[in-house]
């Protein structure tokens, strides 16, 4: 249900953070530890189950908006993909034509 704003103590701009403002341009992240860092916190910092998914639900369409900008290994197995910031030093390759074969 909507609130008045008057209901509110303080308002702020919504910021939405760019990717090389917040990962590291050499470094691969996973989506917790990308969700971690939206929020100023360390990537390895523990958190409760029901936070975490919190902040992954959140983070989820910002790797979304800012596809453009990253990069994601191609992951083995089980193994979590990683993301991280596009460069001119490690540019992302073309898709194969059989990748999804």
């Amino acid at each position: 249900m909507p609130k008045p704003k008057d209901a509110f103590d303080t308002l702020y701009p919504y910021r939405l953070y760019e990717p090389a403002e917040v990962l590291d341009p050499g470094l691969m992240y996973t989506v917790p530890e990308i969700a971690r860092l939206l929020q100023g916190l360390d990537p390895d910092v523990d958190l409760d189950p029901e936070t975490e998914e919190s902040l992954i639900r959140w983070t989820v369409p910002w790797l979304m908006s800012h596809a453009d900008e990253l990069v994601i290994n191609d992951p083995v197995g089980d193994e979590p993909g990683y993301f991280g910031v596009e460069s001119d030093e490690r540019p992302a390759e073309e898709i194969p034509e059989d990748a999804d074969e």
